[in-house]
C-alpha cells in the first residue's frame, strides 16, 4: 500500500485504515449510548418528570451527538475509499458501515419522536395562550369592565398574563427546538445521501468486476466450443483420409488382380 504524510508523521494505508476503522467504531459506541439516553428523555417529555432542565439536556446532547454523526460520516467515507487488498479489512469496512446506518437510523427516530412531542406541546400552550388572552383583550370596553371588577380579579388577571408571558416564551424556544431538529433530520438525511451514493458507486465498479469476470468465462467457454469443434473437423477429416486410402487399396488390388490373371 501507498504511504501518506499527515501533521508530520509517515502513515502507510493500512496504518491510516486501522487508525479511522478504531476512531469510527468508537463513534459508533458513543452515538448509540447517546441516541438510548436522548430516548429515556422523549420517554419522559410530556410526564411528570417533564421540566424545562430535561429538555436543555436534551438540546445538548442532541446538538452533540448531530455534530459527531456528520464528523463519522466523513471518516466512513474517507475509510471507504481507501483500497483494501485483504477480506478481513474489507468484512471490517462493512461491518462498520452497516452498524453506523443502523445507528444513525435509530438517532433520527428519536431526533423524529422529540420533534413530534415538541409539536404537540407547543399546539397545546398555543390554545390555552389564546383561551386566557381573549377573554381579557384590552380593548376599551375590556377596561371599562375590569375597572368595574374587584382587585381579587385584576390580580388574578395580572397573574394569568405573567403566567401566559413565560408560557409564550417557553413556546418561542420550543419551536426553536422544532426547526433546529426539523435541520438536523435533514442533515441526517442528507448523510444517508450520501453513504447510499457512495455505496452504490461502490457497487457499481463490483458489478463491473462480475461483468469482466463473467464476459471472460463466456470467451473460454466459447474458445473450448471452437476448440471441440476443431477437434471433431479434425478427426472427420482423419477418418476421411482413412477411407480414402482403403478405398484406394482396394483399387490397387483389383487392378493386380486383373493384370496377374491375364
Amino acid at each position: 500500500m501507498e504511504a501518506s504524510y499527515q501533521g508530520g508523521v509517515l502513515y502507510d494505508e493500512t496504518d491510516n485504515f486501522q487508525r479511522l476503522s478504531q476512531t469510527i467504531a468508537s463513534n459508533i459506541k458513543k452515538i448509540s449510548q447517546n441516541v438510548s439516553s436522548m430516548s429515556k428523555m422523549v420517554n419522559q417529555l410530556q410526564t411528570p418528570q417533564d421540566s424545562q432542565e430535561l429538555r436543555s439536556q436534551l438540546r445538548q446532547i442532541q446538538n452533540y451527538t448531530q455534530k459527531l454523526a456528520k464528523d463519522t460520516s466523513s471518516m466512513l467515507m474517507e475509510l471507504m475509499k481507501l483500497p483494501v487488498d485483504q477480506p478481513a479489512q474489507k468484512l471490517q469496512r462493512d461491518r462498520l458501515s452497516d452498524e453506523y446506518i443502523s445507528t444513525l437510523n435509530a438517532f433520527q427516530a428519536t431526533q423524529r419522536s422529540a420533534a413530534q412531542k415538541t409539536k404537540e406541546d407547543v399546539r397545546k400552550v398555543k390554545a390555552q395562550t389564546i383561551n386566557i388572552v381573549a377573554p381579557f383583550a384590552m380593548n376599551s370596553n375590556n377596561k371599562e369592565q375590569l375597572v368595574e371588577m374587584g382587585d381579587t380579579n385584576v390580580r388574578r388577571q395580572e397573574q394569568m398574563t405573567v403566567q401566559s408571558e413565560r408560557e409564550l416564551l417557553e413556546l418561542e424556544e420550543r419551536e426553536r427546538d422544532i426547526r433546529q431538529l426539523e435541520t438536523d433530520i435533514m442533515d441526517v438525511n442528507q448523510i444517508f445521501k450520501e453513504l447510499g451514493s457512495m455505496i452504490h458507486d461502490q457497487g457499481a465498479v463490483v458489478d463491473s468486476i462480475e461483468s469482466s469476470v463473467e464476459y471472460t468465462v463466456q470467451n473460454v467457454e466459447s474458445g473450448t466450443q471452437e476448440l471441440r469443434q476443431a477437434v471433431n473437423y479434425k478427426n472427420k477429416l482423419r477418418k476421411k483420409k482413412v477411407y480414402l486410402a482403403i478405398i484406394l487399396i482396394i483399387i490397387i488390388s483389383i487392378l493386380l488382380i486383373i493384370i496377374f490373371n491375364r
